[in-house]
């Protein structure tokens, strides 16, 4: 019977070529969208989840305030974990991280590493980043160095290289202690290489409020965080730890602890990858509902105009006796291979369109990620669904035509059955209009970011970033680049003005008294604000006498 549904089924699609095309190709445009949709919302609930313990991690954020100012970073002093670890039994280790670049040099070969990451030794306790070579415990010293597979191909051209040494900023050679698989895509740290936070100057003394580092803490038990959080709070506000911290009248000084698994898409504050957010996860989802719902909508408004020409078939078989349920099987057969032609061709589509996805996302999915079991299953459950749910009602409107109605005045489309076919397609047409709109909206959007006037030029000024090595020769580069033809003004700053991470507090007296306040800053040489074609509201730039005495 199967083989007998099977072949007429296939007769009928290749009868109405036009009809199967536009309805295949309509599923398949829909469903290639919700793949990809799919394939993003998946990359993004699952950041950091890879991690064995990333129910106990919790990231340390800090809330400060002097005066009326307060601020929400995601960086702590170097106090942070050591001194919470020592009070409260329910954090079982922590590792203070800070992510750096570097020059390597090896042989006659140099290298800039700009993913160049510090960490204490408890860095491979707290996160899972599977060994591949070497000593789990290469970090107990400060002289050895931990290598991902890219950056050791990168600087050796193979993973085997335990033993061999890199000499780093020219300074200290490294000894490669261990080789672990690159970070995945999903996980907010992305480094090249590792070495001990011990070789950091900031790490000989415990200070609150130098705040250029990323601490996480590993928790005995994850579902105690809200009650550790509670106990943090009390413990930051208690007369000794605000003396410590230098903390008067309305100062404060907090810290959160975010669970890792939530960090990505629900923090506030970005730390070492920008953050994603929950919100346009469900946005996504949402339009990707509507993208397959218009789809089925046009499925079931095609299937249903066509069931005219069909009544002939059906007379026919009703006269020899087929049953209800033989004729709705059928149709909804049909329905089911022409879901399946268009999820094998989608699947198809994805795959060649991935390439083009992620340069438009900035994501780094991979073919195999649709090709794995569990997505598969997602998709093929999905296909089965849209199937049923787009060719049940045209299944029921043909099975349930009566012979009598046939015989008489042949099958036309009246009443209800019209009626759900305007109000398919009014909700088609509504569905487009939203989503059409929504577009042009978000481009105007990107449009009006992308033109407006920041009060600097980004059109004119060429930005060279220095490491340490320049910086020593610094006013002999300014000097050589000032003298290069088309070059009107430099300058140079600590970073740039999107990204001012600079945080300072600065004391001033008014005629209501001494005042506090914290302040984001940009370390600054002279001629910046020209440089940067600046507008000034009021006083003046950067002279001689602003410049420190040496």
């Amino acid at each position: 019977m199967f083989r007998n549904f099977l072949k007429l089924t296939l007769r009928h699609l290749l009868r109405q070529k036009g009809f199967s095309l536009i309805n295949i190709v309509g599923l398949t445009i829909g469903l290639t969208s919700c793949i990809l949709i799919g394939l993003f919302i998946a990359d993004e609930l699952s950041y950091d989840t890879f991690h064995a313990h990333a129910d106990r991690i919790a990231r340390v954020t800090m809330d400060y305030g002097r005066g009326t100012s307060t601020n929400q970073v995601a960086l702590t002093g170097t106090k942070v974990g050591p001194q919470l670890k020592r009070t409260f039994p329910e954090i079982e280790d922590y590792t203070r991280t800070v992510l750096s670049s570097a020059t390597i040099g090896f042989g006659n070969n140099t290298f800039t590493e700009k993913k160049y990451l510090y960490a204490d030794s408890s860095f491979f306790r707290v996160f899972t980043f599977p060994l591949l070579s070497g000593d789990p415990n290469a970090l107990h010293s400060d002289n050895n160095v931990v290598l991902t597979a890219s950056a050791a191909k990168k600087y050796f051209g193979s993973t085997d290289i335990i033993g061999k040494t890199l000499r780093i900023n020219d300074a200290k050679d490294y000894t490669v202690g261990a080789v672990i698989q690159d970070p995945p895509g999903n996980s907010q740290l992305q480094f090249g290489m590792v070495v001990s936070f011990n070789n950091l100057d900031a790490s000989k003394t415990e200070d609150w409020w130098t705040a250029n580092y990323i601490t996480y803490l590993l928790l005995r038990d994850g579902s105690a965080l809200g009650h550790l959080q509670q106990q943090v709070d009390a413990f930051m506000q208690t007369p000794e730890v605000r003396k410590q911290a230098r903390l008067d009248g309305s100062d404060f000084l907090r810290y959160h602890l975010e669970p890792l698994k939530r960090v990505h898409l629900y923090s506030s504050v970005e730390g070492f990858e920008p953050n994603g957010s929950i919100t346009y996860v469900y946005v996504l989802l949402a339009i990707a509902t509507l993208i397959l719902a218009i789809a089925c909508f046009n499925y079931t408004n095609l299937a249903i105009a066509q069931s005219s020409g069909r009544t002939g078939e059906i007379g026919i078989r009703k006269v020899l006796g087929a049953l209800r349920g033989q004729l709705f099987t059928q149709f909804t057969g049909e329905s089911l291979l022409v879901t399946f032609i268009a999820l094998v061709l989608s699947i198809g589509v994805a795959i060649v369109l991935l390439p083009s996805y992620n340069n438009l996302t900035g994501k780094h999915l991979l073919a195999t990620e649709i090709l794995q079991l569990r997505p598969l299953a997602a998709i093929v459950i999905a296909g089965i669904l849209i199937g049923l749910l787009a060719g049940s009602y045209p299944a029921l409107v043909l099975s349930g035509t009566k012979l009598i109605s046939i015989l008489r005045a042949g099958f036309r489309i009246t009443g209800g059955h019209a009626g759900l076919r305007r109000t398919l397609i009014v909700i088609q047409f509504v569905i487009s209009l939203f989503l059409i709109i929504t577009t042009v909206v978000i481009l105007q959007q990107m449009s009006y970011i992308r033109n407006r006037n920041l009060g600097l030029d980004r059109d004119h000024v060429i930005v060279l970033p220095i490491d340490y090595r320049v910086l020593n020769q610094y006013n002999a580069l300014k000097n050589a680049v000032k003298g290069l033809p088309g070059v009107v003004s430099v300058s140079g700053s600590y970073n740039l003005p999107i990204s001012a991470t600079w945080g300072d507090g600065l004391n001033a007296v008014t005629d209501h008294g001494k005042v506090s306040f914290s302040i984001t800053a940009i370390p600054a040489d002279l001629n910046y604000l020209s440089t940067m074609n600046m507008q000034l509201l009021a006083g003046s730039d950067f002279t001689m006498a602003d410049l420190p005495a040496n």
